[in-house]
């Protein structure tokens, strides 16, 4: 089979500010809120797509809706689909306080009506990602619920940490952790299917894209440009007019020559690959961006994460400088960025 013949669904579980309880972190005092369990599964979700459209997998976006879908709604999408499988990103939480309780599993169902294969797939995904992410392992195990249960397709679900656990909840809204999950998911999704994997960091992967062009990476730029740039583009795969000036603009934004060519530093940038550049007061951009996710998923507050490099992420910069033992110069260099994105 061709990759593309692969039809695979993207699930996230609940939705922003559900009212139930155990669907958020304790309050964090460092940031002054709590972090709701679907800011990761969405984006570790968004991820997950993102990797698969460069494997030129078919996608099925399960729940894109940002509010909650009732199971019973989901499974009937899913049932409707004939999907290959179901990969499914939620979030574990022990009791109301941080507690100590860690660690990531995967999940399928004795009842799914292909319940070897599902597990099989729970096993794939669950190596992938103890080996990709700094997580302890869990195992794998057993669970019977809709999205697992009730559907006509091989399933698994991915519980990638506690939000009961500082730490983890940090990791929830750390841009680096998200991609992780989202990469190593579709890395034992291809290991499950046995074809290739193609990686993210490599540059070489990404064709040169213009006015014109015409395939997965297409979709692969323009579901980036909406999700992570707020852009609002048709996901259709054509470079058309609208996806020329979004290009355009993202170019202008980010210091990069505007030519509406998708090249290498243009790919570069809307992924955030490293090298990383050099930061101050009043740069903004994609990398500003991404430094402000970092500083907040260490538990500096930024305020809004706009891209601006204002007085505020100054301020978180020098203060996690100070606490790092870094030179305290608010700029951010190879040594602030080296420290930022270690994930322990």
């Amino acid at each position: 089979m061709a990759n593309e013949d692969y039809y695979i669904g993207a699930n996230d579980e609940h939705g922003v500010n559900p009212p139930t309880a155990g669907k958020r972190t304790p309050y964090i005092p460092q940031l002054g809120r709590q972090i709701y369990e679907n800011e990761f599964n969405r984006a570790a979700k968004n991820k997950f797509i993102e990797a698969c459209m460069r494997q030129d997998f078919s996608i099925y976006d399960v729940k894109s809706e940002f509010q909650d879908v009732s199971i019973s709604e989901r499974v009937r999408r899913i049932n409707s689909q004939n999907l290959t499988l179901l990969v499914t990103f939620a979030y574990n939480a022990f009791g109301e306080e941080f507690n100590s309780a860690s660690g990531l599993e995967t999940f399928y169902s004795p009842s799914n009506p292909k319940a070897a294969d599902s597990r099989r797939l729970a096993e794939d995904l669950y190596n992938r990602l103890i080996e990709g992410t700094s997580q302890n392992g869990r195992g794998v195990k057993t669970l019977d619920v809709g999205v697992l249960s009730s559907v006509n397709c091989v399933s698994s679900l991915i519980e990638a940490g506690f939000m009961t656990n500082l730490r983890e909840a940090a990791l929830m809204i750390n841009p680096l952790f998200v991609t992780e999950v989202g990469e190593e998911a579709c890395h034992g999704v291809c290991d499950y299917l046995n074809v290739g994997y193609i990686p993210r960091d490599n540059l070489d992967n990404y064709p040169l894209l213009r006015s014109g062009s015409s395939n997965n990476f297409v979709y692969l730029l323009q579901f980036i440009l909406n999700n992570d740039y707020g852009y609002n583009l048709s996901v259709d795969g054509i470079f058309g007019n609208n996806t020329l000036n979004a290009v355009r603009d993202f170019q202008r934004v980010n210091s990069l020559t505007v030519d509406g060519l998708v090249g290498n530093n243009t790919w570069k940038t809307l992924l955030t690959l490293p090298t990383y550049p050099l930061l101050r007061q009043n740069y903004r951009g994609a990398y500003v961006r991404f430094l402000q996710q970092l500083l907040e998923s260490n538990l500096y507050p930024v305020g809004t994460i706009d891209g601006i490099f204002g007085s505020r992420t100054a301020n978180a910069v020098r203060a996690f400088q100070s606490a790092n033992g870094l030179a305290v110069d608010g700029i951010v260099g190879p040594n602030t960025w080296a420290a930022l994105t270690s994930i322990e």
